[in-house]
């Protein structure tokens, strides 16, 4: 079954409606420069009240962490409850082999080359045993994502081709409308979903929110169908 994460939660309404619709994974920016970055005390009150609500039903909590120093992000960690970190900037592999095994890269290649090597590099260095192996959002010269530009679904394809059979998680533009074609289409492990679901920057859409998740299940159901008729 394909993972869905919704990325940019900053309040426990949002939380809720995640989880209630399926997501597999909520992602929590701690990344000041981010329009969607949430303090990290509210982020520990809602990781709480959501396993209060969810016992072993709750969303896998990611941090997403822009070259914090791997202190900072152990100590995060802890006070909030995380279960796993997503480095999001230009922190280097030995960073990921502190923090293994909580802690995965999210790439933002701009060529095929430059997916060819980051994808190769940090895919096995700190990843959680059936969490996340990598992260593929897309290109941006001075942003860390959640800039709501589509990723570069031929630099995507290349990286699940290369890291075929890790999982790897694609982002970047991700909207109800799209992602369930990528789904059917490229078939990778999971999909992020942030800005296509918000109804203003820190908020989420509710009903896009729902009709995320359920468009990738739509398309599951459509493969498995394909499947059994062949």
């Amino acid at each position: 079954m394909t993972q869905v994460k919704i990325c940019g939660i900053t309040n426990l309404a949002d939380a809720c409606c995640a989880a209630e619709a399926g997501a597999d994974l909520l992602g929590f920016i701690f990344y000041p420069g981010s329009p969607r970055y949430v303090a990290p005390d509210v982020a520990g009150r809602i990781v709480r009240a959501l396993r209060a609500a969810y016992g072993a039903r709750a969303p896998c909590c990611v941090g997403v962490f822009v070259n914090e120093p791997v202190a900072r992000v152990q100590e995060m960690l802890d006070q909030v409850g995380l279960d796993l970190a997503q480095l999001h900037g230009d922190e280097p592999i030995e960073d990921l082999q502190v923090l293994a095994p909580r802690a995965y890269k999210a790439i933002r290649p701009a060529t095929a080359a430059e997916a060819l090597d980051q994808a190769t590099r940090y895919v096995t260095a700190g990843a959680a045993p059936g969490g996340p192996d990598l992260l593929v959002d897309a290109y941006h010269p001075a942003k860390y994502g959640g800039t709501g530009l589509p990723v570069d679904l031929d630099v995507a394809r290349m990286v699940l081709e290369v890291q075929r059979g890790r999982h790897v998680v694609l982002a970047g533009g991700l909207t109800p409308e799209k992602v369930g074609q990528v789904v059917a289409v490229l078939r990778p492990w999971g999909v992020d979903g942030a800005s296509g679901v918000e109804r203003e920057k820190g908020r989420k859409d509710h009903v896009r929110v729902r009709a995320f998740v359920a468009a990738v299940r739509q398309a599951e159901r459509e493969m498995s169908q394909s499947n059994d008729a062949d």
